[in-house]
Parts: C-alpha cells; structure tokens; sequence
C-alpha cells in the first residue's frame, strides 16, 4: 500500500488538494481561488460549477508537483465549507443556480417566520442549533420557493440537493451522500439518530427524494473518477470537524480554533450531545466508521479571514492578505479604534441576526494601520467571546487553545490571541490541519494507519504564545469591545 494520502480541502474562498505521506507531512499542495458573487447587501453566493473545475485543477496540480499519478495515492478524503447550499440537476448535473454561501443572511425573513411558534431555539433539542441565516435548512426553503419550478422537480425526484461535500462527492464518484458532520448542519438531521428526522423535513417542507445518503465520516464510499481514477473516497467531514481531527482532539476537553474565513472553535464533549445554555451549538464531531459518534461543542465566528480580504479588495488598504500584519505592527496598538465585523449579523454567543459591521473609536488620529490593527483583534475578541461561553457551558477551564488555519500564520495576532484569553496559544507543526483531519480520517478508513492513538502520536506543536498584557489592560480592551458589540445590535430591521 502507498503512504500517499490526499486530500481535497474546499473552503470558502478557495479549493486546495493536498497530499500527504504517512507522517502527515506535506509533499504537495496546489489551490484556486473562486469568485465571491455578492449581487445584494447580505447576499453571498459561490459558482459551483466553478468550484468543481478549480477541484480538478488542484488535483492535477499536486499530483504534478509530486510526480505522482492517481495510483500512488491510498485514498483520499474531502473536506468542506459548511452549510453553503446547492441544488443541480440529477441527470446533467448542472447547479440550478449559484450556490448560496454559509454566511449569507438571505433568509432573515425566513427565520421570523418559523420562529414566530416557539422561538428561535425550538429545534435546539433534535438539533443543536437555533433558527439562523446560517444553516442549510432556510437555504433549501429559499431556493425551493425562489426558483421557478424547483420545488415540483424536487418532489419528481429530478433535483438533487447538497453541501458542498455532496457536490464534489457527485461529480467525483457519482453518488449522492453526505457525511454525518455537514448533515449535522442544515438542521435537518437528529443529532441522537444521525437521520434525516421526518418531523422537521414536515416542518420545513423538504422534498426527501432530493437528500443525500447520510453516511459516517469514514468509510470507503466508493471509486473516484476523472483525474482520480481509481483511488477510494474514504472520507468526507465538514472543514471543522476535519480541524478537530487534525488538532488530535480526540479525548473530551480537547479544544482547537480555526483562524479561516470565520472563526471557528469546537471542543469534544464525548460520546453524548451536550446541551449549551450559554449560546453555543451542540453539534456533531465525527463518526468513524462503525464506532460510536464523538460530539462538540460550538462557537461559530462570521468574519474573521473574510475581513483581511475585505480591506483586500473593497477598501484596497492592503494589496496582499499577507500585508496586513506587516501594516498593524506599525502602529504600537489599536489607537482605541475596534472593529466589529458583523457583515451577516453576529453568530455566536450572540445570534444576532439584525447587527452589522461598524468602525467604532475613530479620530482624526486615526489611520489604516489602526484599521488593519483592529480587523486582526476582532478575531481575537471574537474567540474570547466564544471560549467564555464554551468554559461555562462544560465546566473546563481550557489549559491551552490550539490552534490552526491561515490566520494562525499571523504572531501579532497569536499573541493578541493569547493575551486576550489569559492563557497559552499553540499551533501544530502543520497548519493545514483541515486537509490534514480528511487525510488522517481516510488513511483510518483504509488501514493507512491504524487507530487514533496513532494519529494523535503524530501531533507536534509548533510555536507557543504565552499572555504577556496585564490583567487590567485586558479587561479595558474588552470592555470596549463589548460596548462597539453592543452599538452594532438593531442595525438591519
């Protein structure tokens, strides 16, 4: 058997395939960037089609910079942006329209209306999750309603609905299934049975002829074809439940933070749902193969990476994602300016569907370093918002967060990170844990290796951020913070 292992990592901005050796090094990467259609304020969609011949491309490309062809890999495994929604032609295969992105806020109007009879957290307990613009659930009802004819088709059995672990699975394999961990997030799965749940398919009016098969997160589903040939899919997970396995959380506890387009931390909890009182989402892990499934808790950032690109390409204060810590370090703080980025409302701890983003603290002293300096803090704040919830929803006081994603690249913002939460930051060896988590989660699939107790054996940290800032001067920061939080609420109405 070949060590080689690859993984297809399908993002929100871009599309990467990554192979890896038996040692969970790196030998090749390749990644595409796509499109970020935004035709209304709110609104945030993605061309699937798109997205599918950037999967190839990346494919081809890692294998040609290994110098490897489809037979020299194992397996692979396929990890995904979660909750962006699609529906294609079951025959064709061509996307009825572009895809609608997690972050889109379309569906506010949708929320209002299914929480008008017992609030927005009345699916919470077959679920996990509140009624938000977030979850696929409001997604496919928009779709089915919006586009002219889809819902008849639906129930005909002609369309066919996904995430976007779905989508690439389809053109790869030609099956249609989902994993455990994205069902687990369009909230129209039980979280206890891991089945599409008939009450809530009633509720929402979805077709079942157009679901996925539910199918755990690692198993040999079957042959890919095309720049693939041959080589198993034997693994698919949601980009956060990949990042959970790459970090080797596999004990209750264990905590990780993904810096990518949003923010996104999890904690396992073990092998039985945990409710969360304190806003957070109960959610899905992963299910390996036949063994028990593993839960998590949830925070869920909008904005994080997302606003390095913003200033990108709206605001043109940078030319390169890669300038902006370079342009933050040259102010020595913030300059009392905080930004908070509540573009698709606020998620987690707040579910705040009507905030938008603002600039809070300006003066005339204010510049773009100040700017860039307070996009980078937010995603700290952000996280600290997360983790207090997280600390008292389980009782566990985190020792340390790990960390990943390409924001974790960024020391300012490690050591800001670190600051704000009173405790260590560490980031792994390799940062590219998402592909990393679909690799290792193949790899158990098809005997590449042998238990978790291997995988997590392999972990090694990287560089280590202590807290440095005085207690005081955290708790001034995040009292500002909190108050420019509470001057976004009410916003959209």
């Amino acid at each position: 058997m070949s060590g080689y292992v690859g993984a297809i990592d399908q993002g929100t901005t871009s599309t990467r395939f990554i192979i890896f050796d038996r040692r969970g090094e790196i030998v090749a990467l390749d990644q595409r960037e796509h499109a970020q259609i935004c035709p209304q304020p709110g609104w945030v969609e993605h061309d699937a089609a798109e997205i599918w011949r950037n999967a190839q491309a990346t494919i081809e490309g890692a294998l040609a910079k290994a110098r490897l062809a489809p037979s020299d890999l194992s397996c692979v495994g396929l990890t995904n942006q979660r909750e962006t929604t699609l529906l294609w032609d079951r025959r064709s295969g061509a996307p009825l329209a572009n895809a609608i992105v997690w972050m889109d806020a379309r569906t506010e109007a949708l929320v209002a209306r299914y929480s008008a009879e017992g609030g927005k957290d009345r699916l919470r307990a077959k679920t996990g999750l509140p009624l938000s613009t977030y979850f696929s659930s409001l997604k496919l009802v928009w779709l089915l309603e919006a586009l002219p004819g889809a819902r008849e088709r639906a129930e005909a059995g002609e369309i066919l609905f996904g995430t976007m672990d779905s989508w690439i699975a389809f053109n790869l394999t030609g099956l249609h299934f989902t994993d455990a961990t994205n069902a687990a997030r369009t909230q129209l799965m039980n979280l206890e049975t891991l089945q599409w749940d008939e009450e809530l398919l009633r509720l929402f009016a979805i077709p079942r002829a157009l679901l996925p098969e539910i199918r755990s997160s690692s198993e040999i589903y079957g042959a890919c074809r095309g720049a693939l040939a041959g080589v198993p899919l034997a693994a698919a997970l949601g980009d956060q439940h990949a990042a959970l396995i790459g970090e080797a959380c596999f004990a209750p506890g264990d905590a990780k933070n993904t810096y990518g387009t949003g923010c996104f931390l999890l904690m396992n909890v073990g092998e039985t749902p945990r409710a969360s009182t304190k806003g957070l989402l109960s959610t899905l892990a992963y299910k390996l193969g036949e063994a028990k499934p593993v839960y998590a808790l949830e925070g869920s950032v909008a904005i994080a990476g997302a606003l390095t690109q913003w200033l990108r390409d709206n605001l043109g204060i940078i030319s390169s994602s890669r300038d902006i810590e370079t342009l933050a370090r040259s102010v020595p703080d913030n300059g009392d300016v905080y930004f908070v980025p509540a573009f698709s409302g606020l998620y987690a701890p707040y579910w705040r569907a009507d905030a938008r983003g603002l600039i809070a603290g300006l003066t005339r002293f204010s510049t773009k370093a100040h700017i860039a300096r307070a996009a980078l803090e937010a995603a700290a704040f952000q996280t600290f918002d997360i983790l207090e919830a997280m600390e008292a929803d389980s009782g566990v006081a985190l020792a340390e967060l790990r960390v990943d994603g390409g924001m974790s690249a960024n020391a300012l913002l490690m050591q800001f990170q670190a600051d704000m939460l009173g405790a260590p930051v560490v980031r792994p060896h390799c940062i590219e844990t998402t592909a990393l988590g679909a690799a290792y989660a193949a790899g158990l699939a098809t005997g590449v290796w042998k238990d978790t107790e291997e995988v997590a054996a392999m972990w090694r940290a990287g560089p280590r951020w202590r807290p440095l800032m005085p207690r005081e001067e955290r708790d001034r920061r995040l009292a500002k913070w909190r108050k420019a939080v509470a001057r976004s609420f009410d916003w959209s109405e």
